[in-house]
């Protein structure tokens, strides 16, 4: 009885002495992605890396608003002209079961489908997510969520399309 009594301690003893090594406070938890689907990638989003981690430069942007009921999208870019462009289409989303999500897209006025496809990780609920192209994994972008596109920006927009 006393060989099981002291069992039963040094058990007790081994238990609390690893709680206190697996619990860290210099562990950080890493936020889990959530799904990506319409209604999660709904509102406005603002490029702020590319190249695979690079800043985007001054006076380059990129803001996309989606549409989770329709499925459409606006884009305010300034990449390859000295003035903003406006930019409208679809997108599409698949679960692919090896890649997962993919976002696939097109423009309007019949211009055809986004030059690539590309694969959306790291979708948080804190309001980021990457995207890697699908043909070019090199092409890593990181967006955040904001409010909205800025009022500049779109008047710069519809003044160039007048």
């Amino acid at each position: 009885m006393k060989h099981l009594y002291k069992l039963f301690t040094l058990l007790l003893v081994a238990m609390f002495a690893c709680s206190f090594t697996s619990c860290s406070n210099d562990e950080e938890m890493e936020e889990p992605s959530i799904e990506v689907t319409p209604a999660n990638l709904h509102g406005t989003w603002k490029l702020v890396e590319w190249n695979n981690g690079e800043k985007v430069p001054e006076g380059t942007y990129c803001y996309i608003v989606f549409d989770r009921r329709e499925q459409t999208y606006v884009m305010y870019q300034k990449f390859d002209s000295m003035y903003g462009r406006r930019i409208t289409g679809s997108f599409k989303i698949k679960n692919d079961p090896y890649l997962g999500y993919v976002i696939s897209g097109d423009y309007d006025y019949n211009r055809g489908d986004w030059n690539q496809s590309y694969i959306v990780t790291r979708l948080l609920k804190s309001g980021s997510m990457v995207w890697t192209g699908k043909d070019d994994t090199a092409d890593i972008s990181r967006y955040e969520r904001c409010v909205e596109v800025p009022a500049e920006i779109i008047k710069e927009s519809k003044e160039m399309a007048e």
